[in-house]
């Protein structure tokens, strides 16, 4: 706990409204301060102290969470590079991971947030916001619901993150449109996949969290883009498309998309 002691002191110390903070004694609480400081922390310069100890410290519980290799993952039956995993994104060992972020593609600044931004940044560590950061500064405007751009995996398994903006609902159901931009969130992730050569992809379950995208309709929506883009590109290298659920309900509905027995 030594280098996690030293860590939360110079990041406590890099900001005077927490001079007076004092630091937890359980490793559980440290960590939860960790990532509390992590989250709120603006996209400004850091030592390269900071970045070693926090570097050591994410992949210490990396190592405890549990990397997971593509082998170890069920395929459709109908198309073998199809593919779902229930569980934590920042474990799976891909070329890239998709994460659902908002138009300032900056991650989630709310201090232990649930969300996939969050989290994502969380495990990534420090660098992703100050990369994200300097994408959205060459660009100088917020990102397009339905782009992505993509950054460094850094402290994560995966090699890239491909972050896409998706839409925002506001009722019970979709309207056309929205769903077209949907369907652009997969068809931009899986451009800039192709421009990369990346073999093996996560896609998150893109605007049905907070963004509130009715799960069934993402679902098939995610699945005939993925079918369209494999079919209309023949030299496409991707041979793993990993759809990654969190929730059973959508862990339900993709298992019997992608013709799995539902009740596996």
């Amino acid at each position: 706990m030594k280098n996690l002691d030293t860590l939360l002191k110079l990041l406590l110390a890099e900001n005077p409204i927490y001079k007076t903070a004092t630091l937890p004694v359980t490793l559980r609480e440290q960590r939860k301060l960790l990532r509390v400081l992590m989250n709120a922390r603006p996209a400004i310069p850091v030592s390269d102290e900071i970045i070693r100890l926090q570097d050591i410290e994410l992949q210490d519980q990396l190592n405890e969470k549990g990397v997971v290799q593509l082998h170890s993952i069920e395929s459709s039956p109908v198309d073998n590079r199809l593919k779902i995993w229930q569980g934590d994104i920042t474990r799976l060992k891909t070329d890239a991971i998709v994460n659902a972020a908002n138009s300032q593609m900056l991650g989630c600044f709310a201090p232990l947030h649930g969300c996939i931004d969050n989290a994502i940044h969380s495990a990534a560590g420090i660098q992703l916001r100050l990369a994200c950061h300097d994408l959205m500064q060459q660009q100088g405007s917020a990102e397009k619901t339905g782009k992505a751009k993509i950054t460094r995996g850094y402290n994560l398994p995966a090699k890239y993150v491909i972050h896409t903006v998706g839409p925002i609902i506001h009722s019970d159901t979709a309207t056309p449109e929205e769903e077209l931009l949907l369907a652009e969130c997969y068809r931009s992730c899986l451009k800039i996949a192709d421009r990369f050569q990346i073999k093996s992809i996560a896609f998150c379950c893109i605007s049905t969290g907070e963004f509130h995208f009715p799960n069934q309709r993402a679902a098939e929506i995610a699945i005939a883009t993925v079918n369209e883009h494999l079919q209309n590109n023949l030299d496409c290298k991707l041979d793993s498309i990993i759809f990654n659920v969190f929730k059973d309900q959508d862990l339900f509905i993709y298992r019997n998309l992608l013709s799995l027995n539902p009740n596996d």
